[in-house]
């Protein structure tokens, strides 16, 4: 483990993000929200004067520190304005996805007891709370207000809560600390490559972690220009956006590189490298993407209680097979490896960990083993530190860079017909989920039922009719043979 500072005390995430890039350079691009037709673009001073005016609206509102803001925001200008303006001023933000059904968002919100929702038009919004909803236009008129004082205190006290997939199938809620921007400073190097003259886009949803992290605050933090699609904008637009715009770095999921190059991709001559995370980047992929754009891939290991702490970069890029190392700084651990092979941890005292998951000891508790934080992603370690991931040892889905319980999927559908789910593999590096059942129903039903209770990232793409589901001699559901008699179908029927 390489040294790395303590954060400073006192801290405020969103000084630490905007406050010395808006004074150093308040005129150079910050944001631009990008479309075919063009771009929104706002200036570190004008970004910054929106965040600690939206700062000061909202304690005018009548809230207080450590009070919770429940965020139903798309892509759009108003999220990092309310996520960064809510930290300013002491407030704990929550963002979640725009994407989420009405009963999604109501179980959410009945965890964290919000005291103010803010949401774009049309997203669903949780039922029976008394705290007031305000429109994300709202918040974008409190750029006029005068600046709230950045609220400094201890960099471990809680700054802002994201949702995650638990094991369990219910989303827990993770906790962050403010010192968790500070620990982003092991990616900019360790991973990310970047600079202050970067020009980074990330394909990603705001909500999402990596999107948020990599794709504004790090660019933010060391004075970058963040690029960043506008909510509509699809796969087939990146590479003509990716040129346009003159972006050199590129983030997004494996899946969406996979996308772009169905179609014709430019000459990228600015862009210097393209990162990944969020799920498995397959080697044909990877060598594809070279190919088409001359540039190379990094991809990185992470998860929503730790963000990325396992990369390949541009000065140590990862060895074949392998997803790369240790960032510097950061100490991890393989436990109860056999040949080489066992689950990663991560320590205790890393500050990019979270707090824990909120108001839930005993969940928290039961992702330690001692000092270690156990991340449940299976991976073998060389003499050299590279790290190779093998796999997850639990049943957790990956749709499109997303974790997904397969107990969420199967409780969504237990109203119509009893659903086992899993995660198969369609062809090589293509993975989706799929939902076995035994009864006689119309998959048009069964797509209805899913769509009306899960967001669409968690909704089965396939469905297969069994003869009886696959059970263990206990009579517990065998969700683990379902691969096997997807499999064996797909070799007797492959077309």
């Amino acid at each position: 483990m390489d040294a790395f500072a303590p954060c400073p005390a006192p801290f405020n995430l969103a000084a630490h993000v905007l406050g010395a890039s808006a004074a150093r350079l308040p005129d150079k691009i910050a944001l631009q929200v990008l479309r075919p037709s063009g771009a929104e673009r706002w200036s570190y001073a004008r970004l910054e004067a929106a965040v600690r005016g939206c700062g000061t609206g909202l304690l005018a509102m009548g809230l207080q520190p450590g009070d919770r803001v429940l965020m139903r925001l798309g892509n759009g200008v108003a999220f990092p304005v309310l996520f960064l303006g809510a930290i300013a001023a002491g407030l704990v933000p929550v963002p979640t996805s725009a994407a989420l059904t009405g009963a999604e968002i109501t179980a959410l919100a009945q965890r964290i007891a919000p005291a103010l929702v803010v949401a774009d038009a049309g997203v669903a919004l949780p039922e029976g709370l008394a705290c007031p909803v305000v429109a994300a236009a709202e918040v974008l008129a409190m750029e006029a207000l005068p600046p709230c004082a950045y609220a400094m205190g201890d960099p471990d006290r809680l700054a802002y809560v994201v949702f995650t997939s638990g094991t369990s199938g219910r989303p827990l809620p993770v906790a962050h600390a403010h010192r968790a921007i500070w620990a982003r400073q092991m990616m900019h190097q360790g991973w990310e490559g970047l600079a202050e003259g970067d020009r980074l886009l990330h394909a990603g949803a705001m909500n999402w972690t990596y999107t948020l992290g990599t794709g504004l605050l790090d660019p933010w933090t060391v004075g970058a220009t963040a690029l960043v699609p506008a909510a509509g904008v699809g796969s087939e637009a990146l590479a003509l956006l990716l040129k346009r715009f003159d972006a050199t770095i590129f983030a997004a999921v494996p899946g969406v590189l996979r996308q772009m190059l169905k179609g014709p991709v430019p000459a990228l001559p600015r862009l210097r490298h393209a990162l990944v995370a969020g799920e498995t980047m397959p080697d044909a992929l990877r060598q594809a993407w070279m190919a088409a754009t001359g540039t190379g891939v990094h991809e990185a290991l992470g998860m929503s209680e730790c963000s990325t702490f396992v990369s390949g970069s541009p000065q140590r890029p990862a060895p074949a097979g392998c997803v790369g190392y240790a960032q510097p700084g950061r100490r991890v651990t393989v436990l109860d490896a056999v040949d080489g092979a066992g689950e990663l941890a991560v320590h205790r005292d890393d500050p990019g960990l979270m707090l824990g998951y909120l108001d839930a000891p005993e969940a928290t508790a039961a992702r330690f083993r001692g000092d270690w934080f156990v991340t449940g992603d299976v991976v073998r370690m060389g003499a050299d530190g590279a790290i190779s991931y093998l796999g997850r040892n639990d049943d957790m889905m990956n749709a499109g860079g997303f974790r997904v319980s397969p107990l969420e999927v199967e409780a969504a559908m237990a109203g119509l017909a009893e659903v086992a789910v899993t995660e198969v593999e369609l062809r090589p590096g293509v993975r989706v989920i799929a939902g076995f059942y035994a009864a006689d129903i119309a998959e048009a039903v069964l797509d209805a039922h899913a769509r009306d209770r899960l967001a669409r990232w968690k909704q089965p793409r396939l469905w297969v009719r069994l003869d009886a589901l696959p059970r263990a001699g206990n009579m517990k559901l065998n969700r683990r043979a379902l691969k096997a008699l997807f499999a064996e179908r797909a070799n007797r029927d492959p077309a």
